[in-house]
């Protein structure tokens, strides 16, 4: 029986299924056309083949798990920076910024790579979840800073999000995404509401 690296069973399980799923976000990011399979996740996790398979019934179940997983981290990491920000201005500018990151980081060539493994069920429940958890503090930040429609601008704002991920997506570097975006934002976001 393999040494046992926590100080409990539970412990132990759960750094292992989470060396599965980081083993699985990394090979997936470095090469989002290619799917590996549980034994290259393994491998790349450093531990034996049978491991994979004690912790997912199959590739699918292992990568519906990462879907799972995925977006929660993507929706901390922009509400965190979106929480440093002093403004209401500067925290809609940051939820920008904080997207594109995430994007030119190969965040984004995940997630799209999960949409084509995962199912539809787990990827659809997550990124509904995604989109809802994005959008309350992108709304908040907006109804504060004056926005007569904050529900609406937010769309507006997620689309310029999307427009500029697939510039990144196509060579743009982040700098010169995160230029044009402060281009375009800026005079609304230095708008000082009364």
């Amino acid at each position: 029986m393999p040494k046992i690296q926590a100080s409990t069973v539970a412990e132990h399980r759960a750094a292992q299924r989470a060396a599965l799923l980081e083993a699985a976000r990394a090979l997936l990011s470095q090469h989002p056309d290619q799917i590996p399979s549980l034994a290259d996740v393994a491998q790349h996790a450093g531990l034996a083949r049978s491991s994979a398979y004690s912790y997912f019934k199959s590739r699918t179940d292992m990568f519906d798990a990462l879907v799972t997983d995925t977006f929660p981290r993507w929706a901390a990491y922009v509400g965190k920076h979106m929480d440093a920000a002093a403004t209401p201005g500067q925290k809609i500018l940051t939820y920008v910024e904080a997207n594109l990151q995430l994007v030119a980081r190969g965040d984004h060539a995940l997630v799209r790579a999960l949409s084509g493994i995962g199912s539809s069920e787990a990827l659809a429940t997550s990124s509904r979840h995604l989109h809802d958890s994005l959008q309350v503090p992108l709304q908040a930040a907006l109804a504060e800073h004056g926005a007569a429609h904050p529900d609406r601008m937010a769309e507006l704002i997620q689309s310029i999000v999307y427009t500029l991920s697939r510039m990144i997506e196509n060579g743009m570097s982040l700098r010169a995404a995160t230029v044009l975006a402060r281009e375009l934002l800026a005079p609304y976001v230095e708008k000082v509401t009364n």
